[in-house]
């Protein structure tokens, strides 16, 4: 005699009703999931597969087949788009030839081709669960409608019958929607792995294991090791690179704690001179200074007049780089003569060391990723809060190069702010991948971000390689120069000014930083620094290439030029930049952080047109 099956409780009943509805949106909604994505030069369609393969159909060119790194035995099949159809019909040199136009960014997808796995995996993650969610609405309402159809009589029927067999329906749709899981890839792993060895060339890559099918294996095979001779160099580079990075950057903190702490004893020796020369009657009237000392200066680390017992500091260390020009020379602080006459607004104190605000300014960046973890050590040495970057991150500002944006936005540490100025090598899509990443984008408004006051905008111009230069909206670059000093005086009539301009391309800010209300400009675009020199009534700096970009050169690869960064800080209290200290890698993996050297104050525009 059969035992009666055991009712379950209401709620364990909606439970496991839920549940049995659940998987089948979830196992559909992961196994469907796609994305649109780039793989080198390239689009490509990313759909998800069960196999435990990433698979990338080239084409006539043939596959390429990898362990996935997904969880859960899922993979990926991914269908390259643009691959000419012609070269079916040609040898393996002529293959190679006819994408060597592509070359530059194969090259840079295959030196760092995790910053394109991790973008991919994040947008089939979002598709996938934005079909679940569309495969539950469908559920519920399909369920809606049926539990209304179905009349209350009628239902009190089917709950007799299927409420002592909940546990058993609710197992058999689970272990239905797993197998039907296991069932959707086209392919078995098995037969796809069939006669396909691992290619020996790319052992020791991030592609160790894959197998390449087809007249790729030719291509592969015969130029492979001198793509992966280029890959195993530049490697090589950026790491010594960052190495030597990270050696020179704690030397300057070493030796500016000692001009810091050189500089405090020598202000306490003359503190205390001045004391001990001062009879009881001899204390100073109001109005009339001590003359406990000089009245000399030093910088906020003392370098700059620091006295000689300052330790392991040499000459060469506290040198301006070798290019600066006279205008580069520390500005003279504020002696008494500059001090406001009875009746006039005081300036506010200064802020104190920890409440200063410290940025690291970027241009030019040109795809180089190469050069993101050297980005990331210049930022958590400094203490950056900011990140200025001036434009020109990509090449040619299409959704293919989302990974060179993808790369620089990783290399900044989490809570620290990106603002960008995009540049005429950049482009709308540029701006959505930035923004897609937190970043802030200058539009032609003012943004605080800090306690500074930034305005700035994208460049006028889109450049695109081998193509002339497009308008990036309907406007002249007369008119872009014109609108931007319009606004960063009208802030000023209405009391706030901007602190700082912020675009690509230096001239096209002359008008604004001419007009007075603009204390501060920083720009790109010239690949050379110039700067920082008064210029209108404010201060211009022109920063160099971070990618250390050469004309005519490939930007991937080791540095064809000395690749620069420049570290500020800001005075919110002030509202004012009080340092610079530049930072280079050298084309031989040299590094050299400078000293800081003090911002010139801006000039005075009516004592500038009359000089």
């Amino acid at each position: 005699m059969s035992t009666p099956h055991r009712t379950p409780p209401r709620w364990v009943r909606w439970t496991l009703g839920i549940l049995a509805a659940l998987v089948p949106c979830v196992v559909w909604g992961v196994t469907t999931a796609t994305a649109e994505r780039s793989l080198g030069p390239h689009e490509a369609t990313y759909e998800v597969t069960t196999d435990g393969l990433v698979v990338v159909d080239l084409g006539p060119l043939g596959t390429l087949q990898i362990e996935s790194p997904l969880p859960l035995g899922l993979g990926a099949d991914v269908t390259v788009q643009e691959i000419p159809a012609d070269l079916t019909a040609v040898g393996q040199a002529d293959t190679l030839e006819g994408l060597s136009q592509d070359l530059e960014d194969y090259l840079r997808f295959f030196g760092g081709p995790q910053e394109t796995i991790g973008s991919v995996a994040r947008a089939l993650v979002v598709d996938a669960l934005r079909r679940t969610g569309f495969a539950i609405l469908v559920v519920a309402a399909g369920g809606a409608g049926l539990y209304a159809l179905l009349g209350a009589a009628r239902r009190r029927e089917l709950t007799a019958v299927t409420a002592p067999r909940t546990f058993e329906i609710t197992a058999s749709v689970v272990l239905v929607g797993l197998v039907a899981a296991s069932l959707s890839s086209s392919d078995p792993a098995s037969s796809r792995r069939e006669g396909q060895p691992a290619s020996a060339v790319f052992a020791g890559t991030p592609l160790e294991g894959a197998r390449i099918t087809g007249r790729l294996a030719g291509v592969v095979d015969t130029y492979g090791s001198l793509v992966l001779d280029f890959y195993r160099e530049n490697e090589d580079f950026y790491a010594e690179a960052n190495d030597n990075l990270v050696t020179a950057w704690d030397r300057r903190q070493s030796i500016q704690r000692l001009n810091a702490a050189a500089a405090e004893r020598s202000a306490r020796a003359d503190d205390e001179r001045a004391a001990s020369t001062l009879a009881p009657d001899d204390e100073p009237t109001d109005g009339e200074p001590t003359d406990g000392g000089t009245g000399a200066t030093s910088d906020p680390d003392g370098e700059e007049g620091a006295s000689s017992d300052a330790g392991s500091s040499g000459p060469a260390d506290d040198a301006a780089p070798d290019d600066a020009a006279p205008d580069d020379a520390p500005a003279e602080d504020a002696t008494a003569d500059d001090a406001p006459s009875e009746g006039t607004t005081t300036s506010p104190e200064p802020a104190a060391e920890e409440d200063l605000v410290t940025l690291v300014v970027i241009a030019d960046l040109h795809c180089n990723v190469g050069m993101a973890p050297l980005i990331r050590t210049v930022v958590e040495g400094s203490g950056a809060s900011v990140v200025l970057n001036a434009g020109d991150t990509t090449m040619n500002g299409t959704a293919v190069e989302s990974f060179c944006v993808d790369a620089f936005a990783g290399a900044i540490p989490d809570g620290v702010t990106t603002v960008v100025a995009d540049g005429n090598h950049d482009s709308v899509e540029t701006s959505a991948q930035e923004r897609g990443h937190g970043q802030v984008v200058l539009d032609g408004e003012v943004v605080e971000v800090e306690g500074i006051r930034i305005l700035g905008d994208r460049d006028p111009l889109e450049t695109r390689l081998a193509a002339a230069a497009q308008p990036a909206r309907e406007e002249t670059p007369e008119e872009y120069a014109a609108r931007l000093a319009e606004t960063a005086c009208a802030e000023q009539e209405d009391g706030d000014g901007i602190d700082l301009l912020m675009i690509h391309t230096p001239r096209m800010g002359n008008d604004a930083i001419e007009s007075g209300c603009v204390p501060n400009q920083v720009s790109g675009h010239m690949h050379t620094r110039s700067g920082p020199e008064r210029m209108g009534g404010g201060v211009r700096y022109v920063s160099g290439s971070t990618a250390g970009a050469v004309k005519d050169q490939l930007r991937v690869g080791p540095l064809k030029g000395t690749a620069e960064m420049t570290v500020l800080r800001f005075d919110p209290q002030q509202r004012r930049i009080l340092d610079w200290q530049l930072v280079q890698v050298g084309t031989d993996a040299s590094a050299t952080v400078w000293p800081r050297l003090a911002w010139p104050a801006p000039a005075d525009p009516a004592t500038t047109e009359e000089e």
